[in-house]
């Protein structure tokens, strides 16, 4: 069963059980897929396509609780909160901080990365094995501290 379809059984089942929460997470994702089955001109998108959505809009929520909790809304930063923990079920368990340290350092060694220049080689390379895993910004910030050290 595709991603995709696992989302269309997910949505059917939250909408029978009147999951508020998760029908309208769902809703907007299936949204998210259908433009952009619209903008490709595809009938189906590959589940890394699928994956692209989802950590885009785990990346929203969170950057809209974070917003939402230095204003001191608390209620609209739990709202955000739970429709975060509703798209994270669908995304690859993520790495921790010691797995993903130990992958920037092998892609490290296995390009010959030595300096900030190489940054840019290094992300794409840490970003494309461990797809839907991995945080850019926390990715972005350890790769930046192990070139310029």
């Amino acid at each position: 069963m595709s991603l995709s379809e696992r989302i269309d059984k997910d949505y059917i089942a939250a909408y029978k059980a009147k999951e508020t929460t998760k029908v309208a997470v769902l809703r907007h994702l299936k949204t998210a897929i259908k433009n952009r089955m619209v903008d490709e001109m595809r009938d189906a998108l590959s589940d890394d396509v699928v994956l692209e959505l989802i950590a885009k809009q785990v990346k929203q929520r969170k950057d809209a609780f974070d917003q939402y909790s230095k204003a001191g809304r608390d209620d609209l930063a739990q709202v955000e909160a739970a429709e975060m923990v509703e798209l994270e079920q669908y995304l690859p368990k993520q790495l921790t901080d010691d797995e993903l340290s130990a992958a920037i350092d092998a892609v490290i060694a296995q390009t010959g990365a030595s300096g900030m220049k190489d940054m840019g080689k290094v992300m794409g390379a840490v970003l494309a094995a461990h797809k839907g895993q991995v945080d850019g910004k926390q990715a972005s910030d350890m790769v930046k501290a192990k070139l310029s050290a």
